[in-house]
C-alpha cells in the first residue's frame, strides 16, 4: 500500500512534512492503530491550538510544537487515501479546524510579541491583522478556485507556492526558534507570513483572471 501526498502540496510539505509523516502513516496501517483519518484531524488541531497557548509561556517550544502539527496535518489526509476513506466532510472539517489553528497559532504569537514590548502596539495590531487575512486569504484563494472554477489555482499559471499553510506554518516554527537569539525576528514572522500571502494571492488571481478571460 502505497502513501502518498497531493499534487498541490507545497515546498516544505512535499521535501520535509511528507518525509516524516508518511512514515506515520505507514506505521498506523501497518499495525492497524485504532485511529481515523478524522480523528489524526483533532489531534493536529489540539497541538496546534497548544501551540498558540505556549506562546504565553515559551515561544522556542511553541514554535516546535508548530511544525509538529503541521506535520500531523499531513497525516489524516495520507490515511484516508491509504484505506479508502476520503469523504467531503473529512475534508470540510480539516479545512475548518486549520483555519482556527492558524488564527490560535498567530493570536498567541503576537500576545508573546506584546509582552516583549520591542514594537509599537499600534504596529503590532496592524501586523497581526495583515497576517490573519493573509491567512484567511490564500485558503479562501484555493476554495474558491476549486468551486467556482473548477481547479486548484496551483494548477492554473507558473507563480509556485510561496505561501501555502505548510510554508506558513514553517516560517512560524523556525523564526520562533531564531527569534530566542534575535527577538526581531519575532514581528518579522507576521511580516513575512503577510507579504507572502498577500503577495501570492495577487499573481495567482491575475493568472487565473488572465487564464479563464483567454
Amino acid at each position: 500500500m502505497k502513501i502518498t501526498g497531493k499534487s498541490t502540496d507545497g515546498p516544505i510539505s512535499r521535501y520535509i512534512n511528507r518525509r516524516i509523516s508518511t512514515r506515520i502513516t505507514s506505521l498506523i496501517v501497518k499495525y492497524k492503530i485504532p485511529v481515523t483519518p478524522n480523528q489524526v484531524s483533532l489531534i493536529s488541531f489540539l497541538l496546534g491550538v497548544l501551540a498558540g497557548l505556549l506562546y504565553l509561556v515559551n515561544a522556542v517550544i511553541a514554535g516546535i510544537l508548530v511544525q509538529i502539527s503541521s506535520i500531523i496535518d499531513g497525516v489524516d489526509g495520507e490515511l484516508a487515501r491509504a484505506l479508502n476513506k476520503t469523504s467531503k466532510i473529512g475534508g470540510f472539517i480539516d479545512a475548518i479546524l486549520d483555519r482556527v489553528t492558524d488564527t490560535a497559532i498567530i493570536i498567541g504569537l503576537t500576545l508573546y510579541i506584546h509582552d516583549l514590548n520591542i514594537i509599537n502596539p499600534l504596529h503590532l495590531t496592524l501586523l497581526a491583522m495583515l497576517a490573519l487575512s493573509a491567512d484567511i486569504m490564500v485558503s479562501y484563494l484555493h476554495a474558491r478556485g476549486e468551486a467556482s472554477l473548477g481547479v486548484h489555482p496551483l494548477k492554473v499559471g507558473s507563480t509556485p507556492s510561496i505561501a501555502s499553510r505548510d510554508v506558513r506554518l514553517f516560517i512560524i516554527f523556525l523564526l520562533s526558534l531564531l527569534g530566542a537569539l534575535y527577538p526581531i525576528l519575532y514581528p518579522a514572522t507576521l511580516m513575512i507570513i503577510s507579504i507572502l500571502g498577500y503577495l501570492y494571492v495577487i499573481l495567482k488571481s491575475i493568472e487565473l483572471y488572465m487564464y479563464y478571460k483567454g
